[in-house]
Order: C-alpha cells, then sequence, then structure tokens
C-alpha cells in the first residue's frame, strides 16, 4: 500500500511540474492517516531525488561518475628502489599475508614482529599501521608496506620505533639507495638518467636469466631423452 501511495504521488507531482495539473493544498496528516511513521516522508524525498537524478542523466545534463581506477605500479612510483629490493619487499609481504588477501592485518604484523624478534604490544602494532595506513582501512597494502622502507631510507622512522625495527630486521638494504637529493640541476639530470639506465639494466638481467634457466631446462630435458633412448 505505502508502495502504490508513493508512486501515485510522485505521478501527480510530475503533472503539477508539468502544468498538466494545479498544485492542491492537501492535509497530508489526514490523507497518509495519522499513525502513519515519519519514515515513509524520508522515503519519498529519496526516491524523488533518485528519480531527478535519473531525469538529468537521460536528458544530458548529468555526467555518470566513474569510481577512480588507478593502478599501482610499485616500479614507477618507488623509483629509489631496485626492481630487485622492490622484489625482496614484495616477498616479505606476501609471506607474512597469511590469508593470502594482499593485506597485512594486526594479527598478521604480530606474528612478523615476533618472527623478527622485535615483539610489539597491542598499541605499539597500532601504531605501526597508522604511521602508513594512508587510507585509514586498519591494515597494510602493498604501496603501505612499501612506505615503510621509504621512510627508513629517508631516515623519517624514530630510532625506537616499531617501523623502524621492521625495515632494519628485515635484512632488505635500503640504506645505500636511499632517497638521493641532488644539489644542483645538472646532477639531477645524470641521477635520472643513471637510475634510468640501471632500471634497463635490471631488466636485461633479468631476461637473461630466464634465457638461461630455459636453456638449462632445455639441456637437461635432451640428456633425459637421450639416456632413455639408450636403455631401449
Amino acid at each position: 500500500m505505502a508502495t502504490n501511495e508513493l508512486s501515485m504521488k510522485l505521478n501527480r507531482r510530475l503533472q503539477i511540474e508539468e502544468g498538466a495539473e494545479e498544485p492542491v493544498a492537501v492535509d497530508e496528516q489526514h490523507e497518509n492517516g495519522g499513525d502513519e511513521k515519519p519514515t515513509t516522508a524520508n522515503a519519498d524525498s529519496e526516491l524523488g531525488a533518485k528519480l531527478q537524478r535519473r531525469g538529468e542523466l537521460n536528458e544530458g545534463v548529468g555526467e555518470h561518475q566513474q569510481p577512480s581506477m588507478k593502478v599501482f605500479n610499485p616500479y614507477t612510483e618507488f623509483k629509489e628502489f631496485s626492481r630487485k629490493q622492490i622484489k625482496d619487499m614484495e616477498k616479505m609481504f606476501k609471506q607474512y599475508d597469511s590469508e593470502k588477501d594482499n593485506y597485512i592485518d594486526l594479527m598478521e604484523l604480530k606474528l612478523m614482529m615476533e618472527k623478527l624478534g622485535a615483539p610489539q604490544t597491542h598499541l605499539g602494532l597500532k601504531n605501526m599501521i597508522k604511521e602508513v595506513d594512508e587510507d585509514l582501512d586498519g591494515k597494510l597494502c602493498f604501496r603501505e608496506f612499501l612506505l615503510i622502507f621509504r621512510k627508513a631510507a629517508a631516515g623519517e622512522l624514530a630510532e625506537d620505533s616499531g617501523l623502524h625495527a621492521l625495515a632494519r630486521l628485515s635484512e632488505i638494504d635500503v640504506s645505500t639507495e636511499g632517497v638521493k637529493g641532488a644539489k644542483t640541476f645538472f646532477e639531477a639530470k645524470v641521477q635520472a638518467i643513471n637510475e634510468s639506465n640501471r632500471f634497463e639494466a635490471e631488466i636485461r638481467h633479468e631476461q637473461e636469466e630466464k634465457k638461461r634457466q630455459a636453456e638449462e631446462k632445455k639441456q637437461r630435458k635432451a640428456a633425459f631423452k637421450e639416456l632413455q633412448s639408450a636403455f631401449k
């Protein structure tokens, strides 16, 4: 019943707006019944707003809002680290992501710190997450995990903090790379070129390593076939 009455009201309102009918003052309390709940009026307003928004979209007045689909690339965003360093950090992240949901929550962080030999209190663990938790979801995604090492390399972590202990005990050396600052524009350009060349060299090294492994596998397979044929 409430749905039918609401539909009739909205239909009549559209007719009034188009000039098909003259507005008539009514006693809403009498029309709706003295015991109708006030949530009906709220639903009326909400549904009316949705219908108005839909009408605007149909007429081209409004625009559909698409959610942000920004893709995170650690190699381009964290250029201060080598590909090997980032891969080591990713390996460590996945090692302690026991639920395999691409997050390290408070309990997983607790286990990590215990295995690293630097156990933290419950409050200490919460403070560790809070320091790099940019989206405020109470857990660490891989990007936020990388922020720990960026802060450590930049010297932004207190030496007695849990995050400093994590970065120090992780055995991932970031001190030699760090966040480098060039004194002059020329030095900055040279540094950018060197980093670009280093990045390309690392990719070539990975490709050569994959080729070498594939060749070794091929040779082992051929040797096995040769040995197998000798027994026939």
